[in-house]
């Protein structure tokens, strides 16, 4: 193992552990000793990773509240509070949404549905902007305080960015910003249809966020509410079974992929540093 202090690979595994049994090294070219969350986020945790992962993938993906993720480990042997819940979720979601737009970039078919939905956030509307491909894929997610041209720009440049292409054809329910944000954002060989009825996949899409986010009343920030919507769309999309629109996908086939998918989640944060 590399030494987080001086990158250097003349370090030795040493007998003694730390208390939540990580293993400790010393590097011969610094002196310093180091174990294996050393300059990682998730360094100075008082509880294992793979715990703490845990807590942040339960919480975007089940209708849990704060306390109740904590009573639930507390079920287990886990003691904290809804507050170290909260910190853990603010901490580590971003780290999550980066891990899996970077995995599944390019991966986004070029026909986009895009719409967008209310979200309340601290007694207020805002507008949760989302587009997924002609097979259900997500494409992209921002929430916005606004909805104008200019929101729906940003949106259409961020998507373009996290998916690396551009599309051929864009669907959306005729909203006014619409026309002139994907002229400007992607250009004018886009083929754009505004026919509200055409966007009834996207709209049925929808239930996934808002079946999520009624339970919690709300958020108090703008910041809190766009770092959960995209990390909770990421991680759905994430371990969404079907690949394709009406892909027959059995029981047994489902638990396998959700399995392997959450297995390979847990390696992928790991690893993050």
């Amino acid at each position: 193992m590399h030494c987080p202090h001086c990158t250097s690979p003349s370090t030795k595994e040493q007998r003694q552990k730390t208390t939540l049994g990580y293993r400790i090294f010393r590097c011969f070219a610094c002196k310093h000793l180091f174990h294996e969350r050393t300059n990682t986020p998730f360094n100075y945790l008082e509880y294992p990773t793979d715990i703490v992962l845990l807590v942040v993938v339960w919480r975007l993906r089940y209708k849990l509240s704060l306390r109740d993720v904590a009573e639930m480990f507390l079920e287990r042997g886990w003691t904290f509070t809804h507050e170290a819940v909260r910190d853990w979720e603010a901490r580590f979601t971003p780290l999550l949404t980066d891990q899996l737009r970077r995995k599944r970039h390019g991966q986004a078919g070029t026909s986009w549905y895009v719409d967008e939905t209310y979200i309340k956030v601290h007694g207020k509307w805002c507008y949760l902007y989302r587009a997924i491909d002609h097979e259900g894929n997500l494409v992209d997610s921002r929430l916005s305080e606004k909805r104008d041209m200019e929101a729906a720009k940003r949106f259409f440049q961020q998507a373009v960015e996290i998916c690396g292409h551009a599309p051929e054809q864009v669907t959306t329910d005729g909203h006014t910003s619409y026309p002139r944000a994907i002229r400007e954002a992607i250009g004018n060989h886009v083929y754009h249809r505004t026919n509200k009825y055409l966007n009834n996949l996207l709209e049925q899409d929808h239930r996934g966020v808002k079946q999520r986010y009624y339970p919690m009343h709300g958020f108090g920030n703008v910041e809190a509410a766009s770092r959960f919507c995209c990390a909770f769309d990421e991680l759905r999309h994430y371990l969404r079974p079907r690949s394709r629109r009406e892909e027959n996908v059995s029981l047994a086939e489902q638990r396998l992929f959700f399995s392997q998918r959450f297995a390979d989640l847990q390696t992928l944060m790991m690893a993050v540093s």
